[in-house]
Order: C-alpha cells, then sequence, then structure tokens
C-alpha cells in the first residue's frame, strides 16, 4: 500500500472566488471530487455562507481582501462571472463554470451569447425544441447555473445563455449549435474597448460545430460565413449568407428559411424587428442543430409570449400603455425596444452606464422619443449625449420619474421603462428594478 501512495496524485487544490449562485453551484460540483476547496468573497458575509458551513465545512474561508499574492499556491482558480481578477497573478490557472460544465457535459449544447436578447431566445429555443419532443434544460447565465443542470437526468439538449464574461475563460466547450445575436456597446468598463467584448463573444464559436450569426449586425459582418460554417439570419431577402430571413409581399413580412416560408410577423403574439430576429435565430439555432421545423416548431415559435422585464405591457389605463423593459441594461437593448414602436414615447432611462458611449441612442431619442426622464448615477451623462432638441426631465426616484410620465403622457402615447443602464446604483438587480416599476404602476392604477 505504501508503494502505491507514492504514485498517487497529490489532492488538487482549487479556489473558488465569488460566493453568490454561480460560485455555489461551482462548490457543490467540485464538492463531489477528491480536491481540497477554499471559497473567497470579499464580501463579509456573503449570500451562501450559511449554506456552505453548513454542507461543506470542510473548505476554506476568506472574506474581505482576496490575497492575490498567495494566488500560486492554487492549481485552479474558479471564478464567478464579472469578477476580475489580475492576469498576472493567475499564471493561466482561470477558469470559469462554463469551462468545468464543458468538461463534464455528456449531451449536445446549444450556446446564445450577444448584447440583447440572450434571454428570450435561449427559452425561445428552448420551448421549440421541447414542441419537437426533444427533453431540454436550458440555463446558464439565465436562470439555473450551467453546473447545476448536470444534476439533473441527462436531456437532448443543453441550451444556455453565455455572457461574455463567462466565455472569456472558456477552452474545452464544444457546442452543436451556436449563436452571437448582436453586438452593442456593453461593459465596457471592463472589456475597455468594442473591439475586446467583441473578441470575448466570438469565443463561442471556439469548437463550434454550426455557427450562427446575424448577418445585418455592423460587428459581425466581417466573419466569413464559409469560414465559420455559419448560417445567417437578418432582416433581408435570403441570399447565400442569410438563409433565415424575411420576405414581404403586400405589405406583410414572412418569417422564410430560404424559400420556405415559416410564419407571417402577424401570426406572432409579439411583433417588432427586434423580435423578428430573435425568432429568426432561435429557429436558426433549432435547424443547426439537426432538428426539423415542423409545424410545432414553428407553433411553439409563434405563440412564444416573451420573458418578464423585456418589453412587458404592465398596465394600461387612460389610453396609455406602460411598458417594462427593466432588462434592458445597455443602449443596444433600449434602442431596440424603441424600434418596436410606433406611437409616441415617454421614455424612462439610466442607472450604472459602464462606460457606455450615449450619443447612437441620443440620436434615436431625438428622432423616435417625445420625452425622456432621466434616472440614476449617470443620468448626467445620458444627458450630455442628447440632442438640445430632446425634451428632457430628471427625477430623484423611480417613483416620481413614474409621477412626471403619468402628468406628460396622452392617450395613444407609451411610456417605456428601458434604462439603457445596469440597476445596481439603486437595486439588487434589473428583475428588482422592473419589479418595483410594475408595482409603481400597478399603485397608480388602482388610485
Amino acid at each position: 500500500m505504501a508503494a502505491l501512495s507514492q504514485h498517487q496524485e497529490p489532492m488538487k487544490s482549487i479556489l473558488v472566488v465569488g460566493l453568490g449562485i454561480s460560485g455555489y453551484s461551482v462548490i457543490r460540483h467540485l464538492a463531489r471530487q477528491p480536491v481540497r476547496l477554499t471559497v473567497a468573497d470579499t464580501r463579509e458575509i456573503p449570500p451562501y455562507l450559511n449554506s456552505l458551513k453548513k454542507h461543506y465545512p470542510d473548505a476554506s474561508l476568506i472574506t474581505g481582501r482576496i490575497p492575490l499574492e498567495n494566488l500560486e499556491e492554487f492549481d485552479e482558480i474558479v471564478a464567478s462571472p464579472g469578477i476580475e481578477l489580475p492576469a498576472s497573478a493567475m499564471a493561466g490557472k482561470l477558469v470559469g463554470d462554463i469551462e468545468l460544465f464543458a468538461r463534464a457535459v455528456e449531451a449536445p449544447v446549444i450556446g446564445i451569447t450577444g448584447s440583447n436578447g440572450k434571454s428570450t431566445v435561449t427559452m425561445l429555443v428552448r420551448d421549440m425544441l421541447l414542441a419537437a419532443g426533444k427533453q431540454v434544460l436550458a440555463g446558464g447565465n439565465l436562470g439555473t447555473p450551467a453546473l447545476d443542470l448536470l444534476e439533473q437526468e441527462r436531456p437532448d439538449f443543453y441550451v444556455l445563455e453565455l455572457s461574455s464574461f463567462q466565455l472569456e475563460t472558456v477552452r474545452s466547450l464544444r457546442l452543436a449549435a451556436a449563436a452571437i445575436l448582436n453586438i452593442s456597446e456593453d461593459h465596457l468598463d471592463r472589456h475597455k474597448t468594442i473591439q475586446a467584448y467583441t473578441e470575448a463573444k466570438l469565443r463561442i464559436f471556439r469548437n463550434a460545430e454550426q455557427a450562427v450569426v446575424n448577418c445585418d449586425d455592423a460587428h459581425l459582418r466581417r466573419i466569413s460565413p464559409r469560414a465559420l460554417n455559419s448560417i445567417g439570419f437578418g432582416l433581408q431577402t435570403t441570399g447565400q449568407d442569410c438563409e433565415f430571413g424575411i420576405l414581404v409581399q403586400d405589405g406583410t413580412r414572412t418569417l422564410v428559411h430560404g424559400n420556405r416560408k415559416l410564419v407571417r410577423e402577424d401570426q406572432l403574439r409579439i411583433q417588432g424587428d427586434s423580435h423578428i430576429l430573435n425568432v429568426l435565430s432561435g429557429l436558426a439555432l433549432v435547424h443547426a442543430s439537426g432538428v426539423k421545423l415542423d409545424d410545432s416548431v414553428i407553433q411553439a415559435a409563434a405563440n412564444f409570449r416573451g420573458l418578464p422585464h423585456r418589453c412587458q405591457l404592465v398596465g394600461e389605463y387612460g389610453g396609455i400603455e406602460w411598458i417594462n423593459d427593466s432588462k434592458a441594461t445597455n443602449t443596444g437593448a433600449t434602442k431596440a425596444a424603441i424600434m418596436n414602436f410606433s406611437k409616441p414615447i415617454i421614455l424612462i432611462a439610466g442607472g450604472q452606464g459602464k462606460g457606455a458611449d450615449f450619443r447612437s441612442l441620443g440620436l434615436l431619442i431625438e428622432q423616435k422619443v417625445r420625452h425622456v426622464i432621466l434616472i440614476g448615477e449617470d443620468a448626467k451623462v445620458i444627458d450630455a449625449a442628447l440632442s438640445e432638441r430632446t425634451e428632457r426631465s430628471n427625477a430623484f426616484s423611480l417613483e416620481q420619474a413614474v409621477e412626471m410620465a403619468a402628468r406628460l403622457a396622452g392617450p395613444g402615447e407609451a411610456v417605456l421603462f428601458s434604462p439603457a443602464c445596469a440597476s445596481y446604483d439603486m437595486f439588487e438587480s434589473y428583475i428588482h428594478r422592473g419589479d418595483a416599476f410594475t408595482e409603481i404602476v400597478a399603485r397608480r392604477a388602482r388610485s
């Protein structure tokens, strides 16, 4: 026995940075392996602290300052998405939960990234695959952490929403189909340039069997479809580089796959350019995964109702529509929301801008928005990007912004809450922010 023990590999030492929902899923996953765990979080009382102490008492715990000078003692470092550690201190040891998932997964995986629409398309693809009779598990950056999905019975497909932060640390992920929906300025406080942000997104295509690319996106047009073995989608007539597109006849738009008509826009529960693109990308992903686009799959796409906090009608009284688009945490999402409306808009926007350039949003606001109400930490930054011709107001709180919007809006208009910013200056999350807006609107409707 002594001779055998001399040849045993030493137990791997792993540091998990971040004790939130993602970090705790990593701990549950790694605890089933012969590893020595250390958990670090800058918060003195992180969210899963009590659960860690109860279920994994052997794990070492560091709270407060993370000892960067001691990182060399660990064999691997698993950081939660959004946590940035200096590359010089890690010597190639850094991975994330998606890399751990990739090493363990045994069923085909569909991956979806982009600046906007990731969550919508993830759930849309799930619904279409379920309609095709497939067993499907969805999660990742949305809902259930990817590693927690592995604890359930193996499905026919996993469908994962993937953020740029998650993709930065992925090396082993092999996707049956991968999509970049669009690229617009986001997380530039972390990535610094749009080029670096785009490169992080492009990592999704590494080792992907089939790529799905937005033909209309300026940042993605330079990608050679043939080099990537890709399928294109966009708001254009189908052709060699755009397999899924639209056909316009007698003023009616129909979503098509090559020459095959799939579904008319007026048959979709949600209309507008941004949703058409979502449906086209979903159809392309299902097709790329080898699943037939039969009537049940197309009907599932037509019936899709969207997600909470994404252009969600939460009130309608006095002829005014109140729209919760709290999930719009960047300028591209807010631009897409604005473009969905033909009626006059009162826009409520603002929060933490994440280093974004708001000038292009300002140009669209000048053209399409009757009045904008600014809130939050970077209200002045957005205000500086607006045209002098744009009517605007400032509010100290979301409740005050809703009160101002109620006074400004008239019958036949919409109040659109689409912040174009992160929520953490005033709220716990975009969900908390959207729920607050919905409740404020509901109170006004009851009064």
